[in-house]
């Protein structure tokens, strides 16, 4: 399973994957997660290493970052300095403002209708 479409969220590939991403357990499917060389806090990379030195999954979000401080220990200066403006923004994200836990078996069936009628059975990448 594609896990940025699973969770929408961005976050570093090369290290653990934090434990405030949205579905985390099924990060236990990623042959990342017990790979010694990327499974543990810093992975791949040095501390303070910075942002832009990371690589990171695709997603649409940076929960992770802005709400639980997840990857502070891969932050330079200039990160630090930027999430203050992320959490400023942070107010105007549509999609993070609910503490409502979604039913996820309950909406199931309508979002697989949507799938179904909007997506051909097999999709060429």
């Amino acid at each position: 399973m594609l896990l940025t479409i699973l969770v929408f969220n961005t976050f570093p590939v090369g290290c653990a994957f934090d434990e405030s991403i949205v579905h985390h357990k099924y990060f236990k499917e990623n042959a990342d997660y017990n790979n010694s060389a990327y499974n543990t806090k810093y992975g791949v990379y040095s501390e303070r290493c910075g942002l832009n030195n990371i690589m990171m999954s695709w997603g649409t979000m940076t929960t992770s970052l802005h709400r639980s401080g997840a990857y502070k220990h891969l932050m330079n200066e200039e990160d630090v300095e930027n999430l203050k403006w992320l959490q400023v923004f942070n107010k105007y994200d549509l999609y993070s403002k609910s503490k409502v836990q979604i039913d996820v078996e309950k909406v199931k069936p309508y979002y697989l209708s949507l799938i179904e009628k909007y997506f051909p059975a097999k999709l060429n990448w």
